[in-house]
């Protein structure tokens, strides 16, 4: 049987891509945080459980690799946002919600990509920093709506928090403290309730401070 002229691929072969090249994110996901951005992309290759020819067809290089595994966190967080805003009926527990799914993505581990290997002006992670402030937002004034978070807590102090709990020393021989990162979480979160029971030095964190650190 022949394949008509002009013809584009199969179904079946795109959804192979597709696959594929959702496997080699989540693969180096995971490599970056256990080795940092220097991981291997053989070994990259061999996680995903596809050929380096098929690593190099959907990333060109190792910046592009950074690039798409970076916004594909980034979008991730936004859905757990989404998803807590949208199914939790009380606003502190969205936000409780929120704070755990996202520590579960490692943000804290890939701010040495977006610092070290990242364009900071690039447009399309300006984007998705953008979507990210809104939604967090939303979650930040819904629980002040409420009355149930301190009101001296900005969206920064929360997205702050999550980085520093989730931030690893990739290629140490530190020891795996991963298993208390939501023990760890779940006492900031408390620490957000309302009433407060102390002042907090300073002033609230926002997302604009975060920027300036990338």
């Amino acid at each position: 049987m022949t394949t008509a002229v002009g013809a584009g691929p199969a179904p079946k072969q795109r959804a192979d891509a597709t696959r594929n090249r959702a496997r080699i994110i989540t693969a180096a996901r995971e490599a970056f945080v256990e080795h940092g951005a220097l991981a291997p992309l053989d070994e990259i290759a061999r996680r995903a459980g596809v050929g380096n020819a098929t690593l190099y067809r959907n990333f060109a290089d190792r910046r592009t690799l950074i690039h798409q595994v970076a916004l594909s966190v980034i979008a991730r967080v936004i859905e757990h946002a989404e998803a807590a805003t949208a199914e939790e009926p009380d606003s502190f527990a969205a936000l409780v919600r929120f704070v755990h799914a996202s520590a579960d993505e490692r943000i804290g581990a890939l701010c040495p990509l977006l610092s070290d290997h990242f364009d900071p002006d690039d447009p399309e992670l300006e984007a998705s920093r953008v979507r990210l402030e809104q939604v967090t937002n939303d979650l930040i004034a819904r629980a002040h709506a409420d009355g149930l978070l301190r009101a001296d807590v900005g969206t920064g102090d929360v997205i702050i928090a999550i980085t520093q709990l989730t931030r690893p020393l990739p290629g140490t021989a530190c020891p795996d403290l991963d298993q208390f990162v939501h023990r760890h979480l779940q006492l900031f979160l408390d620490g957000l309730r309302n009433p407060a029971r102390s002042e907090l030095p300073g002033r609230p964190a926002t997302l604009d401070d975060l920027k300036k650190r990338v």
